[in-house]
């Protein structure tokens, strides 16, 4: 037999649920590899500054330099030598929150993995990369549960290399627990309301048995658990508690009472933080940024556009959306309402109108909460962060994949579909990692560590303190190294001041031009061309290098200016 045909006839023989099972080892593989092969995006050093309980000592770069090994001390745990100061850490890690736009259970919990692990990039992520392959196992109880054996393992693979989810595993941020308390409080609900009220008539029904005593406590208890979680990691899982209630009421609403003394008791746990932290939260909030624009009908394009961005992203190009057109997105999105659409009617002439309602509520029903709340609040918020603020309808709508994939009768066109989708799954996420790097910041500090010794200053254009944290973590601490960071408008005054003032210690300066200062505007031909003649007065340009990572906001143009013998 050819090569090329025993190839053929092996992969005949795998069953599917084999394939499914090899997806998702290699999805595991991607993101253990990957742990650190990537420097912290700006937002996830906010949250390794913020998880060490030392934002409140953070202080702003001023107009003269600042040692930088200033901001590197608090990128790590402050000294402790006694239960009062652990406490007082804490204290402060909470206050620091109160600033932020998040609940404290994230960064909690990501302060208490630093403490074991320290606050090396696959230290930091490795604790979402866990919290990632619990999701996938509790992914697959759920879709047992809806979709049966085959079911769950689609719909479990189907999340395990969902481009999307797979790098949010890997990123220090709240959507990955997100996406585990959504699936976990379904999963707990739907198995108090009882399976037999889900699957339709003619399936037969694994266990129609109700639950025992202790299997209601424990799912309740589950339940709790997760609902509270979830309002303590991000406000707008708001959604979510209003979608659970939605599916009480599809599924049995004659119990309504006892699951919403279920969902009420999750949302009460919360209330001395909504009382305390989330009050401050709200004054500190900035709701202008997600106003909408003039004329009802250019608003409602964007509120349509929106959508099919979420579901692109969230359902196709994953985190190349920081790198591609957003049209592509937007073209994605609306092959999957396509989809979603045509399907959605099939199985209902099929009579699969009870599974079909349930995966559209976890799926479709907090997007469409979502919208309605942007269009009466005149709100762009669907599609802020890169899709990112409404990961928890990524179960459900993979759960509608898996439903539509599953009632394909013809089981060659079923295996067809269903590897399929993996496959490019895989290779979208296989593609991320391995032609993005971002690794700009190791690359200053290898120009810096050629001369390690010599005094080196860096001058910047932006005060952002994402920008200015990721210079102090990625640069060592022993380097003799200061940094003046100035709006770009402010910054030549301020480095005209210091060239004009003393004599300098500095024996160069790299000037790192940032191509998105975040908190001002970019620099100007004029501003460039000023610092420029500043330099030229007593140091000369050796080397000009542009640094780029997988977003705009990682695009640096790096300046090396050495002092005149």
């Amino acid at each position: 037999m050819k090569k090329g045909k025993k190839l053929v006839f092996f992969a005949k023989s795998l069953s599917l649920e084999t394939l499914l099972i090899a997806a998702i080892f290699i999805s595991i593989s991607i993101r253990v590899i990957n742990l650190g092969s990537r420097e912290f995006w700006y937002d996830e050093v906010l949250s390794l500054l913020l998880s060490t309980g030392q934002k409140s000592a953070y202080v702003t770069p001023k107009d003269v330099p600042v040692v930088l090994a200033n901001y590197t001390l608090l990128l790590n745990l402050p000294p402790e030598s006694s239960f009062s100061d652990l406490l007082r850490t804490l204290v402060s890690l909470l206050k620091g929150i109160v600033a932020e736009p998040h609940p404290f259970l994230f960064y909690l919990s990501q302060h208490f993995w630093l403490r074991l692990f320290g606050n090396s990039e696959i230290a930091q992520r490795s604790l979402n990369l866990l919290v990632s392959l619990f999701s996938i196992g509790c992914g697959y109880g759920l879709g047992r549960t809806l979709l049966g054996y085959r079911g769950g393992l689609l719909f479990a693979a189907a999340l395990a290399t969902n481009p999307f989810f797979l790098f949010h595993s890997l990123n220090v941020r709240m959507y990955a627990p997100l996406v585990l308390w959504t699936i976990l409080s379904a999963w707990a609900l739907i198995q108090l309301i009882g399976v037999d009220k889900i699957k339709p008539q003619n399936t037969p029904i694994e266990d129609k048995t109700p639950l025992k005593l202790k299997q209601q406590l424990f799912w309740t208890g589950v339940l709790i658990v997760a609902v509270a979680a979830g309002c303590l990691t991000f406000y707008l899982f708001a959604y979510w508690v209003i979608t659970l209630a939605t599916l009480v009421l599809y599924l049995d609403r004659r119990h309504w009472w006892q699951h919403a003394l279920r969902l009420g008791t999750g949302v009460l746990i919360t209330v001395p933080w909504v009382l305390w932290g989330t009050r401050q939260q709200l004054r500190n909030a900035d709701l202008g940024r997600f106003s909408t624009p003039d004329g009802f009908f250019a608003t409602m394009i964007q509120h349509l556009q929106d959508v099919a961005y979420l579901l692109g992203v969230q359902l196709g190009v994953g985190d190349w959306i920081t790198s591609i057109p957003v049209w592509v997105a937007v073209t994605t999105g609306i092959f999957w309402i396509i989809v979603f659409t045509i399907g959605s009617i099939r199985l209902w002439k099929l009579g699969e109108n009870r599974r079909l309602g349930v995966v559209l509520i976890l799926g479709i029903f907090p997007l469409f909460l979502a919208l309605i709340a942007d269009i009466v609040g005149k709100k762009f918020t669907i599609g802020f962060g890169w899709g990112r603020s409404l990961m928890m309808i990524l179960p459900g709508c993979l759960l509608l994949i898996t439903l539509l994939i599953q009632e394909i009768k013809k089981e060659p066109l079923y295996r067809l579909t269903a590897t399929g989708l993996i496959l490019i799954y895989l290779s979208i996420s296989i593609g991320d990692y391995s032609l993005r790097p971002r690794q700009m910041f190791h690359q200053i500090s290898d120009i810096i560590a050629t001369e390690p010794t010599t005094p080196t200053l860096i001058v910047m254009n932006s005060q952002a303190w994402g920008h200015v944290n990721r210079l102090a973590y990625y640069i060592s601490p022993q380097y003799p190294v200061s940094l003046l960071a100035q709006e770009s408008a402010k910054l030549a005054p301020a480095l005209e001041k210091l060239l004009t003032s003393q004599t300098l210690p500095y024996g160069r300066i790299i000037e790192l031009e940032v191509a998105e200062p975040v908190w001002s505007e970019q620099m100007t031909d004029n501003q460039r061309q000023e610092i420029q003649a500043l330099m030229n007065q007593n140091f000369r340009l050796k080397k000009q290098e542009p640094l780029s990572g997988t977003m705009d906001i990682d695009q640096f143009t790096v300046n090396l200016f050495v002092k005149n013998q």
